[in-house]
């Protein structure tokens, strides 16, 4: 109960009879999603503000995808323009497929989906592949905007003496890449000074399934468990740890997520490691701004010699990130790309 209040969607087969009702009622009945009723209210109290104001454009943001048909019946009421921003898709976003949606609830999504892309005036994504996505469904023009970071002062942060391997963020059951567990288990017992150096630090949410891969691999004694901390603390975390960890969910579906910590991982000058899917954009905004190595689920061979890689330089003190090309990424100028669209 506790873990669906989060967002968080238990695994299948772990579900009790109420998880499987609730996300039933979720899926089934609060279409497009649970803010469904903000929709009626935000209509009568922005189509006042647009008269008063002389409003002229209106960009709706997101998921939840429930906001787009305030834009959608904005545009039919006043003829303004429309710009639908996607920070996520909508019907093939991960967790529809563990809503329970009967035929009649996915052909509702669906229906509204192309709807709102062929009402919109312009769209916005975050990826190339929702991009590609959506394409097939409309002929309005579509532009990637990603997420970015913004510049953050911080004082001069000192490097972990240890060699730390950091997560920052939620680590639940989907995302536990036994492959990295198993290469650095056998570092742990191939190298002694790497055992020695090694430590692994998570910030954020870790699941169980995830704590106990650990633990099967040996790594348990070697784990600094943080939990939960603030944005600034997790910026230190990211700025004072040799090598940071980003994974990603090993499936087709999670090609065109990029996660919002990715850049502010890429001015943070450490190196990233990164897993996920075939084809996605991860891969190619890491390689194209040389700010670490990504790596498939199945790559054990090239994953153990990059982490060598990394522990060798560690050890020389030369071990750090060397970025190009990461301005286009800033707020500032996706906030400058965004303004040419209206």
């Amino acid at each position: 109960m506790t873990t669906i209040s989060k967002g968080i969607i238990t695994e299948s087969k772990k579900q009790s009879r109420v998880e499987r009702l609730m996300l039933y009622v979720r899926g089934n009945f609060f279409i497009p999603d649970a803010r469904k009723s903000w929709v009626k209210p935000s209509v009568s109290f922005l189509s006042n503000y647009i008269s008063k104001h002389d409003i002229d454009t209106v960009i709706t943001t997101g998921p939840p995808h429930s906001l787009h048909l305030i834009g959608l019946q904005l545009q039919a009421d006043f003829n303004i323009k429309w710009i639908a921003d996607f920070r996520d898709p909508w019907t093939t976003i991960g967790y529809h497929k563990e809503l329970k949606l009967t035929p009649a609830s996915q052909a509702k999504h669906k229906q509204l989906e192309h709807q709102v892309l062929n009402a919109a005036d312009a769209v916005i994504v975050t990826s190339n592949p929702t991009k590609t996505e959506f394409e097939a469904i409309t002929t309005k023009p579509i532009h990637v905007i990603t997420n970015g970071y913004d510049t953050v002062k911080t004082e001069q942060i000192l490097l972990d003496k240890k060699f730390t391997l950091s997560h920052i963020g939620s680590l639940l059951s989907k995302r536990n890449p036994k492959i990295l567990w198993r290469v650095l288990s056998d570092l742990v017992k191939e190298r002694k000074d790497f055992a020695e150096d090694f430590q692994l630090n998570i910030i954020g949410s870790i699941g169980e399934d995830v704590l106990k891969s650990l633990e099967k691999f040996k790594l348990d004694g070697y784990i600094n468990n943080v939990g939960y901390v603030s944005h600034q603390e997790a910026i230190t975390y990211q700025k004072q740890s040799q090598l940071l960890l980003l994974i990603e969910i090993d499936s087709k579906d999670t090609q065109c997520i990029i996660p919002g910590k990715l850049f502010e991982y890429m001015v943070s000058n450490r190196p990233i490691l990164a897993m996920g899917p075939v084809g996605s954009d991860v891969e190619q905004i890491i390689k194209t701004t040389n700010t670490g190595q990504y790596f498939l689920y199945t790559e054990y061979n090239g994953l153990k010699r990059e982490v060598l890689k990394y522990y060798e330089a560690f050890k020389q003190g030369s071990l750090q990130s060397h970025p190009i090309g990461l301005q286009k990424y800033s707020r500032r100028s996706l906030a400058e790309t965004l303004s040419k669209l209206l």
